[in-house]
């Protein structure tokens, strides 16, 4: 391998965003920001770095093992990348903002960076768009949360959207009244998440009905909540299952052609959620577009304030919304006047000026990959080459 080889090499798991994508993905991000704002949502930027012990607590305390760490020469402090944004938001929500009136909302944009990408994901620097509502601790809330993620995504022209709906500690509740040791109770939610039948009825002893239950509801909404309505839940895990019902019943009377189904198991990438939360999809699409739920704003994990919102994954994005058609580019002849140039660009066209004198003007304006030349004749379209 030569030098200038070696040093186009990026880590495993990161790359250079080229164009049209580096331009594709900021307007889509735009966009859904724009949506969000529409909405109240305002926009808030927090930094790239921050202390590790205020990054990877209360919220972000799950992301300890996906976030990079790297010591602060100025203050000797440990300091951790972010490997997520809402842990930054909800900071920033319960100091900076303490005092805003709620429910308050925030909208957010940026690149993140983990340890390890996942096998659906393996890259481990991608951007995120989001927005957090915080304050209001009801299914109406949640269902807002949904309904405007998804608005944003079809304002990108995505169609035949699904969002999964789940209750991650709707199992929760119903393990905890189980008397099973720290080992048999890793092994029973493992198998729950392999949705393992066999292995269920293996472990759960008396709660294997009812877990048995929560299989069988899962799937569209309509028939997964009508099962999950027929289970005998403790009392512990009746409240997880009525909110699951409450805001899907809710986004369901807004969005009657959205596509939704019901996981009550589900609870992998959702483990600080303490509320009804989801997933978004689109046929065709590797990976999720992106999720969302509730989670609680405080630090110690005391009853206190509470958010939803949803983290969309531009990374997925670009691989789900059509390029659309390419803009037009145009080669400005040595010697244009500006008020010409700016006219042109007015209008719409991309528009290149010629930095000399060329011996033709239709062949630089090819290899420029522009489809139209403008000389003193006006405008003329440049045929490619056969």
């Amino acid at each position: 391998m030569n030098d200038t080889a070696s040093k186009a090499l990026l880590p495993e798991g990161l790359q250079d965003l080229l164009p049209p994508d580096a331009a594709r993905e900021a307007a889509l991000g735009a966009r859904l920001l724009a949506c969000f704002h529409s909405h109240g949502y305002e926009r808030v930027k927090p930094p790239f770095i921050e202390f590790e012990d205020s990054l990877l607590s209360g919220t972000g305390a799950g992301l300890s093992e996906s976030s990079f760490r790297l010591m602060d020469p100025v203050s000797r402090r440990m300091m951790a990348l972010r490997s997520d944004m809402t842990p930054q938001v909800a900071r920033i929500a319960r100091t900076r903002l303490a005092r805003e009136a709620r429910p308050l909302r925030l909208s957010y944009s940026g690149d993140i960076l983990r340890v390890q990408g996942s096998e659906l994901r393996p890259e481990r620097q991608f951007a995120q768009v989001g927005f957090e509502l915080v304050g209001a601790a009801t299914p109406r809330a949640d269902a807002e949360v949904v309904l405007i993620a998804v608005e944003g995504l079809a304002g990108l022209g995505l169609k035949n959207l699904t969002v999964d709906l789940s209750a991650p500690t709707l199992v929760t509740a119903i393990l905890d009244g189980l008397e099973l040791s720290a080992e048999s109770r890793s092994a029973l939610r493992a198998t729950l998440d392999s949705k393992d039948g066999a292995g269920i009825g293996a472990l759960a002893g008396a709660a294997d009905g009812i877990l048995q239950g929560l299989l069988t509801a899962t799937g569209p909404a309509s028939p997964a909540l009508a099962a999950l309505a027929k289970l005998d839940l403790p009392a512990a895990a009746r409240g997880a299952a009525s909110a699951l019902s409450d805001v899907a019943g809710l986004v369901l009377a807004a969005a009657p052609d959205l596509g939704v189904t019901i996981d009550p198991v589900e609870r992998r990438g959702f483990e600080y959620q303490t509320g009804v939360s989801f997933t978004l999809f689109v046929e065709g699409v590797r990976g999720e577009l992106g999720r969302g739920g509730r989670y609680p704003l405080g630090t110690n994990g005391a009853p206190g304030e509470e958010a939803a919102g949803c983290t969309l994954y531009m990374d997925s994005l670009l691989r789900a919304v059509p390029g659309g058609n390419a803009q037009k580019r145009i080669l400005l002849a040595h010697g244009t006047e500006p008020e010409a140039a700016a006219g042109l660009r007015a209008a719409g066209w991309i528009a290149i000026a010629a930095l000399s004198a060329s011996g033709d003007d239709k062949a630089e304006a090819r290899r420029l990959g522009c489809s139209h030349l403008y000389a003193e004749n006006g405008i003329t379209e440049v045929q490619p080459e056969e």
